[in-house]
């Protein structure tokens, strides 16, 4: 049924037909009304972009652009209009610019909104612009503090989440499918060019462990290992039909880019292994380059993600936005993350008070402290997601009892001259707190492997993943009363309150030559009327209904000047009534 006893065959009860479908996640449903409404309604905008917001939903991104497309012509002052079509352009490739133009429209129009805002910062955290997008996202929660999306957007462009095409710059005109098929083929060449030179070399070391050295130190096992290699290359290489953008999108991209680079160093070394050798010493160099080139790379990784961005100020705004479910799967990676930094921080600590002084492990106190900082801010909500991963309530307390366990054994070094035995209760810290730092590491590597295997998101940040918009640009537009409209086609005073280098002005105008069905006003108006508009188009106009003469009306919007038609075109955003006083406001 449509809202307010609109006939639900009628364009109008189709319409909020639509919204509700839209509402219930059922797209189908409101396409079907949608295509109703615009059949009995074509000049509607509203009915467009409800088409348009559902056949983005049903994945029809072209359909949905064109939808949103003729919404924009038949309102272009809505901002509305102009979010519904920024947010439909950014999926399609090479209308990037285009946009962020019509985004940037809407928050001109509606200043005072938090939806264009975060759009904008959505466009901006998509191409790595974390700087950018906090600015906007903090603008939307200016206007909004319960705007979810900007709350959780906010926390990953805090912790420099990269998204998940980071090779790939929204902005380019380059299909991205396109793009994706070169990463695939170049992570694909730097893991088949480590696994078969590492597996190679280890054959080539087990020779040297358990039966005689060959006489010949190029043997058959590397020759068929470099050939492959050879034969691989080839063939990914010909996947690759973008070469002259791979360079850009390495430098995007800078685990992709590091992947293929120490690829290549892996390769280089098994080639100059093979002259090498197997009982020159040389060749142990070059085959641990070899062999631990992967897993060096992986805890490069892990380690230096860890220690990027501000976590425990991002746990803060996704605790916040808890209820929403990217901002609790988001909290719990970012726990993650903070324990992996608390982690290395710790065991940087006690390698120092085992290498220097033991009483340097009085600062893992600060691995507690960290932690308590993290409950503060995550409240309620880090709770609930160390219930939900016991994983991670069992690495949050292994490593809590390392740190205490490094504090027990430099308290225990600094009492040895005064206490008897504590020599030796120092020496059992010291194994209990490594046992601990070592589980904290097994835990991490079985959680990792338990979400690789089930496809499940695991505990680093490319499990991060962002809010999406959900009905962005799908609100009812403003509506004009018959009273209203009675006031401003038949005024011929009609005042036009507006924006001039000098300061608020006030200046009469024409009078209203027509209302369309989405309730734009078009009015004949001056020079100035126009200049101001093109300053400022945010605008009032203000109207005494001739026939009730205590009855007037005001209408705040958007004003876009016309050349074609020669007339100013006014889309509401807020309308207000009322009466003049005078001694009828006695009775």
């Amino acid at each position: 049924m449509g809202s307010d006893g609109e006939d639900p065959d009628s364009a109008a009860g189709l319409r909020a037909v639509a919204l509700a479908h839209l509402s219930a996640d059922r797209p189908e449903a409101a396409l079907t009304a949608a295509r109703r409404a615009v059949t009995l309604d074509p000049a509607h905008e509203w009915a467009h972009r409800l088409a348009s917001l559902a056949l983005e939903r049903l994945g029809n991104d072209a359909e949905a652009v064109r939808e949103a497309e003729e919404a924009a012509r038949l309102a272009p002052g809505s901002w509305h209009a102009r979010l519904r079509l920024g947010v439909a352009l950014r999926r399609v490739p090479g209308r990037w610019r285009e946009a962020a133009d019509s985004i940037a429209a809407a928050a001109r129009f509606a200043p005072e909104e938090p939806e264009p805002h975060a759009m904008a910062g959505d466009l901006a955290l998509l191409r790595g612009e974390h700087r950018r997008a906090e600015a906007a996202y903090l603008a939307a929660l200016r206007r909004n503090g319960e705007h979810t999306l900007a709350r959780v957007n906010y926390g990953l462009a805090l912790l420099r989440w990269d998204p998940p095409r980071a090779h790939h710059d929204p902005a380019w005109s380059i299909d991205p499918r396109e793009t994706g098929r070169a990463r695939r083929a170049l992570e694909v060449w730097s893991r088949q060019a480590r696994l078969l030179p590492a597996v190679a070399t280890a054959v080539s070391g087990a020779l040297v462990v358990t039966g005689p050295v060959p006489d010949v130190p190029l043997g058959l096992a590397g020759v068929i290992a470099l050939v492959l290699v050879g034969a691989l290359t080839v063939r990914q290489a010909r996947r690759v039909r973008i070469w002259s953008t791979v360079p850009v999108m390495l430098g995007r991209d800078r685990w992709l880019g590091l992947s293929v680079a120490t690829a290549g160093i892996a390769v280089v070394a098994y080639t100059a292994s093979l002259l090498v050798p197997l009982t020159d010493p040389l060749w142990a160099g070059l085959a641990g380059i070899v062999l631990l080139n992967a897993p060096a790379l992986a805890a490069l990784r892990v380690l230096s993600e860890a220690w990027r961005g501000r976590p425990v100020l991002a746990l803060a705004q996704l605790s916040t936005a808890y209820g929403e479910r990217a901002a609790r799967r988001d909290l719990g990676v970012t726990l993650w993350i903070v324990l992996v930094r608390a982690w290395s921080a710790l065991a940087a600590l006690a390698a120092t008070a085992v290498v220097a002084h033991p009483a340097a492990g009085l600062a893992a106190l600060v691995v507690p402290y960290l932690l308590v900082r993290v409950r503060d801010r995550g409240a309620l909500a880090g709770l609930g997601a160390l219930r939900a991963d016991r994983w991670l309530a069992a690495a949050v307390a292994l490593a809590l009892t390392a740190a205490l366990a490094c504090v027990a054994a430099a308290v225990a070094s600094l009492m040895t001259a005064f206490v008897r035995g504590a020599e030796q209760v120092g020496t059992w810290a010291w194994r209990v707190a490594l046992a601990a730092l070592a589980a904290v590491a097994v835990v991490f590597v079985l959680r990792a492997l338990r979400a690789w295997w089930r496809g499940a998101p695991g505990p680093w940040r490319t499990s991060l993943i962002m809010a999406e918009p959900v009905m962005e640009g799908a609100r009812e537009p403003v509506t004009l009363t018959p009273e209203v409209l009675r006031a401003f086609t038949f005024s011929r005073e009609v005042v036009l309150a507006c924006a001039d280098a000098r300061g608020p002005r006030a200046l009469a105008v024409g009078a209203v030559t027509s209302v369309t069905p989405s309730g734009e006003l078009r009015l004949i108006a001056g020079a100035e009327a126009w200049e101001a508009a093109e300053r400022d188009p945010r605008v009032a106009l203000f109207a005494a209904d001739p026939l009730h003469r205590r009855f007037w009306a005001e209408v705040r919007g958007v004003a876009l000047p016309d050349p074609e038609t020669d007339v100013l075109r006014v889309t509401p955003k807020q309308v207000l009534v009322g009466e003049f006083p005078g001694r009828h406001q006695r009775r």
